[in-house]
């Protein structure tokens, strides 16, 4: 067991299994008492099971640390208060709140329904701040606390058939920054992790978002092979990124993206000024297409270009 954050307690949303189980058990062992929460759904968000927050909660007992499962949804504002509530109960305080919650409804924008938008964001997005207000709350009383949210290079960058969760994962990216400007002066930290790893959500993707993709001939930023090995995209390779911003050494890392894969971290630019133009007055729209083709929009590259005309056809 070490002690980085020993006398902490942590509370890991999504911690049931996959990256959130690793976040669990490697907090625990750097001396964190942890409540494990997982709803124990499918990867699509249906069903609930007690087996996953339980199962991992025992595995924390066996290696000798602390924990209590919680079996509520992030999407609802009592479930998580209750996080927070089981946290202060068994432990006393809350020091920790990790968000890795999240499921999948992967469809083509123009297929998509509207539960399978509302489901990704209730969890996701929603979820970010059902979990977040009633431990900073805890966190102002404290004058302390860590908040880590969990976003993805979907979100970021863009990916085939996730607007519903690009839109969420972006969306708890300016949640963490936000979050970091309201919480900072009371010595709490928010941060964000886009993380790349083989899981249950990357391994069981829809197979009518896979068909969709193949008909459209278009690759996602990560193909689905590239997550059957696993080499290099274990989910233990994030956990320990996550138990270094949850510490005491990290009290000066606020409001940050960051993209973690096996050996690699890598801090990720807030959005910046790239280019301008600028004149005396307003643009008429001829003159942003001349001028604009010249400046702002040189060598802008369209991620998803027309297909070609089909053979024999204009």
């Amino acid at each position: 067991m070490g002690d980085l954050l020993k006398g902490k307690v942590a509370a890991v949303t999504g911690g049931g299994g996959g990256i959130g189980r690793t976040i669990c058990l490697l907090l625990a062992e750097e001396g964190a008492k942890v409540v494990v929460n997982d709803l124990g759904g499918s990867v699509g968000g249906e069903g609930a099971s007690r087996g996953p927050a339980e199962d991992v909660a025992n595995e924390v007992k066996k290696r000798g640390g602390q924990a209590v499962p919680n079996f509520q949804s992030v999407s609802t504002v009592a479930g998580g208060e209750s996080i927070t509530q089981d946290a202060v109960k068994n432990f006393g305080r809350l020091d920790i709140l990790v968000h890795t919650a999240g499921i999948l409804r992967d469809r083509m924008i123009f297929n998509m329904s509207e539960q399978e938008w509302d489901a990704v964001i209730a969890v996701h997005l929603k979820g970010m701040y059902c979990v977040s207000r009633p431990a900073s709350m805890v966190f102002r009383q404290q004058r302390s606390g860590r908040l880590i949210g969990f976003s993805s290079t979907s979100g970021l960058y863009g990916n085939v058939g996730q607007s519903n969760y690009g839109a969420a994962k972006e969306g708890i990216a300016g949640f963490i920054r936000t979050a970091a400007r309201d919480l900072g002066k009371y010595g709490v930290t928010a941060n964000a992790i886009a993380p790349t790893a083989a899981t249950r959500m990357t391994a069981n993707l829809p197979d009518a978002a896979k068909e969709a993709k193949a008909k459209a001939g278009i690759k996602s930023n990560v193909g689905d092979a590239d997550f059957k090995g696993g080499k290099g995209l274990e989910p233990e390779a994030i956990a320990p990124f996550v138990a270094f911003l949850a510490s005491d050494e990290a009290a000066n890392v606020n409001g940050q993206m960051f993209h973690v894969q096996g050996g690699e971290i890598t801090l990720l630019n807030n959005p910046y000024l790239l280019r301008t133009m600028q004149k005396a007055g307003r643009w008429t729209a001829q003159e942003i297409h001349e001028i604009g083709s010249r400046t702002i929009f040189m060598d802008l590259r369209n991620p998803a270009p027309p297909a070609s005309a089909a053979p024999g056809k204009g």
